[in-house]
């Protein structure tokens, strides 16, 4: 009797599955040992936080196995890292700002069921890019009510008003936006081909041509979500939308002259931004120069430069430094806490993560052969974690000025981390070529 072997390409798969969980139970061991830590310091009061870790545990468990019947062509390094940088971002915040890490917790189950809910429904596509107008309308319109009923969870006089919330349940608009803003622009100009062909402009290389016809409708729709993110100063957000517009436009056209006008551009609105907004002014003069005001206005950054020094290469340990100096760390410097406590072994660790998670969702990308949407999908979503992490990471290093957006998958922040898993669903929707 003849035994067949399975394809070669199977094989691999299969083998490339049992590496990533390998990996992810590695991080699980890694995660176990600092929450063990965090409670021998803690001592009796700290024994109740096994709760998020457990928590943890059962979302990775129980997503793994329905991913891995439901969709099992799917990349599974990538759901590997989304899961790991997310248990590394509870213990984070729970060493961090313990009162935040049982919010984070929920959230992180419920951002669990919808990457998975993402993932395995067949239509998801489909509905992204059939229902684009719907959705960007619904979404520029939740943006808009912030401006009349906005509200932010601190509290704070003076604070911008980005958040929707019932009772001490916030959500904010602009995370949902980014989604949806991606898959319209990607439906979009994806359309765009066909009628190129048409009307027999295709050069042979899959560029598209970018038209005032074709340009006019999606630089509308981006325009006015800038205005109103530039409006409400969520200004971090509006600069990520930029970034991502560009990157698409690019990939689909092909024109190295977008770029060059889109640096112009950026360098012209920063100038204006800066004369106009005092919250652009005083975030460029602290990354000037910090220090003649580091017990003022710039204490922030400061200590994040203080915290990112003071970790070498190993780290204090956890609960051994710091960090906690640093004002609103959980949520924009928990890069600066991870470097403090894990030292620059967790810094590469971490910036590794997050460009494995970015060349995956490329690869995805580059296997959509004759694919244009989902193509320009998975590479805005890939962008998206990417600039938002480079604009969060290079700001605390104070490489960039700071921009006030969210570390994906570890910052506090149901919205972010929602969203950031959603992307991840998305993109292990799309690493399933066949499917």
């Amino acid at each position: 009797m003849t035994v067949i072997p399975p394809p070669p390409s199977l094989v691999y798969r299969y083998r490339n599955a049992g590496a990533s969980y390998i990996l992810l139970g590695l991080g699980g061991v890694f995660l176990a040992v600092n929450f063990l830590a965090l409670n021998m310091q803690r001592g009796a009061e700290g024994l109740a936080n096994w709760e998020h870790f457990t928590i943890w545990v059962v979302c990775a468990v129980v997503s793994a196995i329905i991913l891995r019947y439901r969709l099992p062509k799917h990349d599974t390094l990538l759901f590997a890292l989304t899961m790991f940088l997310s248990g590394w971002g509870i213990l984070a915040i729970d060493r961090l700002s313990p009162l935040f890490a049982d919010r984070q917790t929920a959230w992180l189950s419920l951002a669990t069921a919808a990457m998975v809910a993402v993932g395995i429904f067949p239509h998801t596509l489909r509905w992204l890019r059939t229902y684009r107008y719907l959705l960007l309308v619904g979404g520029l319109a939740l943006l808009v009510s912030t401006i009349v009923l906005g509200r932010n969870p601190s509290g704070q006089i003076g604070a911008p008003q980005l958040w929707l919330g019932i009772g001490t349940i916030f959500f904010q608009p602009s995370e949902a936006l980014k989604i949806i803003l991606v898959a319209f622009l990607a439906s979009y100009l994806a359309e765009q081909y066909p009628a190129m062909r048409a009307e027999g402009l295709n050069t042979g290389h899959h560029r598209l041509q970018l038209s005032p016809r074709i340009a006019g409708p999606i630089l509308l729709m981006w325009g006015l979500s800038v205005v109103i993110l530039v409006w409400q100063r969520d200004l971090g957000t509006a600069m990520l939308f930029f970034f991502v517009f560009l990157a698409l436009l690019y990939v689909a056209s092909g024109n190295w002259r977008i770029l060059l006008s889109g640096l112009l551009l950026i360098i012209f609105a920063g100038v204006i931004a800066y004369y106009q907004f005092d919250v652009v002014r005083l975030r460029v003069d602290i990354w000037l120069n910090p220090w003649p005001e580091a017990d003022g206005r710039a204490y922030q950054v400061v200590q994040s430069l203080m915290a990112f020094a003071a970790g070498g290469i190993g780290g204090q340990g956890i609960d051994q430094g710091y960090p906690t100096y640093i004002p609103v760390v959980h949520s924009d410097f928990v890069f600066a806490a991870a470097a403090e406590e894990w030292g620059l072994v967790g810094v590469l660790v971490v910036t590794a993560c997050l460009v494995t998670l970015f060349v995956r969702g490329m690869r995805a990308a580059m296997n959509q052969q004759g694919r244009p949407f989902r193509v320009l999908l998975a590479t805005g979503l890939s962008l998206l974690i990417a600039a938002q992490s480079l604009l969060i990471m290079a700001g605390g290093l104070k490489l960039i000025p700071l921009t006030g957006v969210t570390l994906p998958f570890m910052s506090y922040g149901g919205s972010s981390l929602l969203t950031s898993f959603v992307i991840a669903g998305l993109l292990l929707r799309l690493s399933a070529v066949d499917d």
